[in-house]
């Protein structure tokens, strides 16, 4: 049985807030902001931690985007403000390896990289959290809207109160032992409560933008992106049809996802009704684009690789859940069944009804109602 929480202290620990150490991910913007300052008011122990991910000087002056130059100096100035200490860790080349590179040869496998949830998985609830437990900490607290409730079998993910903020579907690799020593107090707020927080602390951050977009890519150029990363990589190619018919041609498949209708380059279509046409496949060996009318997106089952699962054990005949395919999509009602005995084999989702636009490179996000049970990275898909 998990012992209930004490009411010594708000998160959960059986021992006063000034004796209990948090360390807090500040990312200069309000909502990590807002995070430590609720903290210390509440009296705990916090220390404030920002990342140094990427070049301060090609971030600086650059609004939306988050650990480097500019916010960096924010959360410092908060961190002043709330009288708290402040330290900047450099892990650029850890960020580099780990998320850029991925990011760039997803790309080119003809995917669409969510480089947020590698940084998470791989930098920040990783490398950061066990810097908190070198500096003692008894937690580490993030700005994320997201909720840790405690259930019968110990610590369990849930969706926000706030479904416009909902940060679920990037948390979903989180792993058991992490979510043990996560906090979220921003989980069961909504935005504008977490700015009028914001102003009551007087931070200097309060009317601060939200970050927009990917922090390394500036105004979501990705293709120069990869093409700095991977000089060369980038080729032009053809624009087919499902029988391999040329319609036109492209500057480099970066520049397409599943699903898209805008942005391709189609000569004329002759004999043929002007339906619209969508990408429905991005062939990265053949350096094709493969588009078709919007049913051919249609899809009702989906391969998952890299399940990392939160929830209880799988019958061998799967679980009904909800499932998200893209950050921005509802949940769409389905069955998660594993490939082998073992959940490191992967899983297919079979969808109820079907979803249109699924993308390899992105995450099949599993839910029971408002509790994350975990997901995968979406591999191929099936007819």
């Amino acid at each position: 049985m998990v012992p209930p929480m004490s009411t010594l202290n708000s998160l959960g620990f059986d021992k006063a807030p000034k004796a209990t150490r948090i360390v807090v991910a500040m990312s200069g913007g309000v909502d990590s902001s807002v995070t430590a300052a609720l903290l210390a008011e509440q009296g705990y122990d916090v220390v404030g931690i920002t990342l140094q991910l990427y070049d301060h000087g090609a971030a600086v002056g650059r609004k939306g985007a988050c650990c480097a130059g500019q916010d960096i100096y924010d959360a410092h100035r908060v961190a002043e403000t709330i009288g708290i200490p402040h330290y900047v860790l450099d892990y650029e080349s850890k960020f580099s390896q780990s998320v850029m590179d991925d990011f760039a040869d997803s790309y080119l496998r003809g995917e669409t990289p969510i480089p947020c949830v590698r940084c998470n998985q791989r930098v920040k609830f990783r490398d950061m959290l066990a810097t908190a437990k070198d500096l003692g900490a008894d937690a580490l607290a993030t700005g994320h809207y997201v909720r840790r409730v405690m259930g019968a079998d110990g610590a369990e993910l849930h969706r926000a109160v706030d479904d416009n903020r909902d940060q679920s579907y990037f948390l979903f690799t989180t792993t058991r032992e992490q979510l043990d020593f996560l906090r979220f107090p921003l989980g069961g707020m909504s935005k504008p409560e977490t700015r009028a927080l914001a102003e009551r602390f007087n931070l200097p951050v309060a009317s601060k933008p939200d970050s927009q977009d990917i922090c390394f890519v500036p105004n979501g150029d990705y293709a120069s992106v990869v093409s700095k990363l991977r000089p060369g990589a980038i080729d032009a190619g053809d624009i087919v049809d499902k029988t391999g018919k040329v319609l036109g041609h492209h500057e480099g498949i970066i520049h397409f996802t599943v699903g898209q209708r805008r942005g391709i380059n189609l000569s004329a279509r002759e004999g043929e009704n002007n339906e619209p046409l969508y990408v429905i496949r991005v062939a990265a060996e053949k350096k094709q684009v493969v588009v078709g009318p919007r049913e051919d997106l249609a899809q009702l089952n989906v391969s998952l690789r890299e399940i990392n699962w939160l929830g209880g054990e799988v019958p061998q005949d799967g679980i009904d859940i909800t499932v998200k395919l893209r950050s921005a999509q509802p949940p769409l009602p389905g069955r998660f069944t594993m490939k082998g005995s073992e959940l490191g084999g992967g899983a297919v989702l079979t969808l109820h009804e079907p979803a249109f636009g699924v993308a390899p490179g992105q995450a099949g996000v599993i839910y029971q109602g408002d509790r994350v049970l975990g997901g995968g990275w979406i591999e191929r898909l099936q007819a």
